[in-house]
């Protein structure tokens, strides 16, 4: 498999904190995260491949708030990759029954109508990563437990609307809870909701395997 990410092509990254990373701040213009990790590596090993990487991750986003911005941090931008990592805060305000709490069904029409623009106004293809949560406490019934009881249904609407999209789907929960059987949590996060640079590791090079990288 080739490199699916091609020469002058843009890709745009967007989500929440875990995309963000500094990106609007110290670490302008890409964060410290997975982004400028996937860019690097990209450089690294296509050395004469010019690619636009583009970080338009807001800290404390939902899906809603993607929404609201898609038109402008998104479509204008005419992108050939659109990647999205968007839930833990649809979750956690949803448990919290805050006022912008964004449970599952509403979660799914506002995913849906940011893919469904997407494919509408560009011709861009679609990367959708997999919400996670790097935690295995499932039966004490602590605010964890909760947390990865509720992000099952949000995980599902994801690789739903990958499949529905013809997207490509990064399974990171799952790959997080297959190093949680043999490494500590503390390796990849020092709480379950913002990894450490191992941790965004990981995420780069599950979406960097996924391209064909």
């Amino acid at each position: 498999m080739s490199f699916l990410v091609q020469d002058g092509q843009t890709v745009v990254f967007i989500g929440d904190s875990i995309t963000d990373c500094g990106r609007r701040d110290v670490a302008s213009p890409l964060g410290n995260g997975y982004v400028k990790f996937i860019a690097d590596l990209i450089a690294i090993r296509y050395p004469a491949m010019k690619v636009n990487i583009v970080n338009k991750g807001i800290s404390g986003n939902t899906v809603a708030d993607l929404r609201e911005r898609w038109h402008d941090d998104v479509l204008v931008l005419k992108p050939d990759w659109v990647s999205i990592l968007i839930g833990i805060n649809d979750v956690h305000r949803t448990l919290r029954d805050e006022p912008t709490a964004v449970p599952p069904d509403r979660y799914e029409r506002l995913y849906r109508e940011c893919l469904s623009l997407t494919k509408e106004r560009t011709t861009a293809r679609l990367v959708l990563m997999e919400p996670f949560y790097i935690s295995t406490d499932t039966e004490t019934d602590s605010w964890r437990t909760k947390v990865l009881r509720a992000l099952g249904e949000y995980r599902a609407i994801v690789r739903r609307l990958a499949d529905e999209f013809g997207a490509i789907f990064v399974p990171l929960h799952d790959l997080f809870q297959e190093q949680l059987r043999y490494r500590p949590a503390d390796m990849f996060c020092p709480e379950p909701v913002h990894p450490n640079s191992v941790g965004h590791l990981l995420i780069a090079h599950a979406w960097l395997k996924v391209m064909g990288w």
